[in-house]
């Protein structure tokens, strides 16, 4: 699977102030051509996701783009998103399906287990991702760029690089990534849109 042009997956900060992030957002998914945006937070507190959710949801379906949401798949119906991305491999993905049936997206995180890839092709995911790229998070262990060379030629299959993501990895990855998936990487900049057109040489 060749790919000249990876299509940007973005990534929401795990808090965030609802009114700045979705200014940031807008000029990004105005400024750039987006594959899904996820909601990723921190917190359990049902009130503050689904006021996220609203928000986001408006913003993103204005512009044709799925918003899905990071673990949660029993709000995925409740607050109107596009699906569901997991955190745990293959494990949860069979009743993530019971609950949203098939129309709904469900991905998954495999960090970097070729074999937990695998399974969630199996057990019905829409696309997985493995990570971290770089940087400290978790246990300390990379995801191999190698990882994404193999899986691009032996799996027909929607694949993900995400977070630690460096402007050296993305001229290594966009060859064999459906998608390159950006959090940290922008949103910590004053112009996140503008960093993300300086990864892909787009300035």
């Amino acid at each position: 699977m060749q790919h000249d042009n990876p299509i940007k997956y973005l990534i929401t900060p795990s808090e965030f102030e609802l009114n700045v992030f979705s200014r940031k957002l807008e000029k990004v998914l105005d400024e750039h051509e987006v594959a899904c945006v996820r909601l990723e937070q921190s917190t359990r507190d049902e009130m503050i996701i689904g006021k996220s959710a609203d928000t986001l949801r408006e913003i993103c379906h204005k512009r044709d783009i799925p918003l899905i949401i990071e673990s949660h798949f029993m709000l995925v119906e409740k607050f109107g998103l596009d699906g569901v991305h997991l955190k745990d491999g293959s494990k949860s993905i069979r009743a993530a399906r019971k609950i949203l049936g098939k129309e709904p997206i469900v991905g998954a995180y495999c960090f970097q287990s070729k074999h937990d890839g695998i399974n969630a092709t199996e057990a019905g995911a829409d696309y997985v991702s493995f990570g971290p790229m770089s940087g400290d998070l978790g246990d300390g262990k990379h995801a191999d760029p190698k990882l994404f060379e193999w899986w691009g030629e032996m799996i027909e299959f929607p694949v993900i690089a995400e977070t630690g993501l460096t402007p050296q990895l993305v001229e290594q990855l966009k060859i064999c990534c459906d998608f390159l998936a950006f959090r940290e990487e922008i949103w910590d900049a004053d112009n996140p849109s503008k960093v993300l057109a300086q990864f892909f040489n787009e300035n």
